[in-house]
């Protein structure tokens, strides 16, 4: 049983050694009174601690703060800087597009854009891309596509997923599997069973039932849930999902914005997925904005046919920075030189000995916990065995105990990411800074447990 009364303890000790340690971010964050939260973007707020550490730079796998502490940073940006911070050939590409040949955006395409489309079809399979800035906007285009082409208004997805800010994925099964705006939802537009069906991750039976309804024009997925916890794909389910869209007349989404981790062409080649849709997003630009769906020639067919739907100016498909000259710059440096198939190997061999230290200390302590590794991405649960579904990955979250472990770890040099448990090599991750999370990871719990 876990000691609570402990684990407060070591809690308020944590808190207070990172304030004392990180006076000059705790000013800065004091000084920020122009910005809601007092953070640039909200999510930042979640850093466990009470306040934000300030970034000084970053290079490859280590993040450094303006209180000059150096970090081993597992958080990479959630996903964001997969390609680790800075690559130099992304920074090189940046550069050359910026200053030497000049011209960040300017609604005019550059070479760039069609090799980075051809590597998507390669490692994905799909022929045909558009880009984006996020795979927020990625995914609303492609669902604004799925309806258009089916005449349906309704999505299918899983309960506690995570396709970025898409109003139509903020719901959940409660208790009694009736549908319901995910907790915390801000201001939506509609009643979100009005958009949405909602079904279980590995429960293929609870999709048939949503199917059968007539209404569904895609299917949105991840391959793997991965901002609950990692929730793996059972054996047979990722199949089957295809097999029921098709029985159905729905389209299948795979969102490959986490999942990537598993490889090159994410789960989409590893497990030779067949969908008709791919949406990717932040990990492929090394950390410039952007975002990319692909479709299938049967679905750029079936738009074809729609001549009424204006996919070039207000249409609610595509952005005037979408595909940018700086962006597409970046994207083709990062696969073509840095999230190699060569590096995917390394990453996932890394995120195999963090799992195996992790895995260690659990099994030390005979505690009720779970680490899941998907690539080079890998997340202990406070469940076991590890959940198989949305509900039950949200039922294991322990606040407290993940404020504890975030505060150990980053008052002594380790940084991950700050609303969950995930761990993400890069490659510039070194051996020496997953050992670092495997002691560090072993002591706070042995100090927790008391042994």
């Amino acid at each position: 049983m876990l000691p609570r009364d402990r684990l407060h303890r070591l809690i308020t000790a944590e808190r207070e050694r990172y304030v004392d340690s990180h006076p000059a971010s705790l000013a800065l964050f004091g000084q920020a009174r122009h910005l809601i939260g007092g953070v640039p973007m909200t999510w930042m707020s979640k850093w466990s601690g009470g306040f934000p550490l300030y970034l000084a730079g970053a290079a490859g796998a280590t993040v450094t703060d303006v209180d000059s502490h150096r970090y081993a940073d597992f958080a990479l940006g959630d996903t964001g800087a997969m390609a680790g911070h800075s690559a130099p050939a992304v920074t090189a590409a940046i550069t050359r597009r910026a200053i030497e040949h000049g011209g960040i955006t300017a609604m005019l395409p550059t070479e760039d854009a069609e090799w980075v489309a051809a590597e998507l079809t390669r490692r994905f399979g799909l022929p045909l891309w558009s880009f984006s800035l996020s795979a927020t906007d990625a995914n609303r285009w492609a669902i604004r596509l799925a309806r258009l082409v089916t005449g349906r208004h309704k999505i299918l997805i899983f309960s506690y997923c995570y396709h970025g800010s898409v109003d139509e994925t903020f719901a959940i099964l409660d208790d009694d599997d009736q549908v319901r705006t995910r907790p915390g939802n801000v201001g939506p537009a509609v009643e979100v069973a009005d958009t949405t069906r909602v079904a279980h991750f590995n429960d293929l039976e609870s999709v048939r039932a949503e199917l059968e309804h007539g209404d569904v024009a895609a299917i949105v997925t991840e391959p793997a849930l991965t901002n609950i916890g990692i929730v793996l794909a059972e054996p047979g389910f990722l199949d089957g999902l295809r097999r029921l869209a098709s029985e159905h007349g729905a389209l299948l989404l795979i969102d490959e914005t986490h999942t990537l981790s598993a490889g090159p062409g994410g789960m989409t080649a590893t497990e030779r997925l067949q969908p008709d849709i791919v949406v990717l997003g932040k990990s492929i630009g090394g950390g410039i904005a952007c975002g990319a769906y692909g479709i299938s020639e049967q679905l750029a067919a079936r738009v074809a046919e729609h001549a009424e739907a204006d996919l070039e100016d207000v249409g609610g498909v595509g952005g005037t920075l979408a595909g940018n000259a700086l962006s597409t710059a970046a994207m083709r440096a990062t696969l073509s030189e840095v999230l190699t198939e060569q590096a995917f190997s390394t990453m996932i061999g890394l995120a195999g000995r963090y799992a195996a230290g992790v895995r260690a200390t659990i099994d030390r302590h005979a505690l009720p916990w779970s680490i899941s590794q998907l690539g080079a991405r890998a997340e202990y649960r406070f469940a076991a065995p590890a959940p198989r579904t949305g509900n039950a990955a949200a039922a294991a979250a322990d606040p407290e105990l993940e404020e504890y472990l975030h505060l150990y770890l980053a008052n002594r040099g380790v940084l991950l990411t700050p609303f969950h448990n995930m761990a993400l090599m890069c490659p510039a991750t070194t051996t020496a800074q997953v050992d670092l999370h495997t002691e560090l990871f072993a002591a706070a719990v042995a100090e927790l447990f008391g042994n």
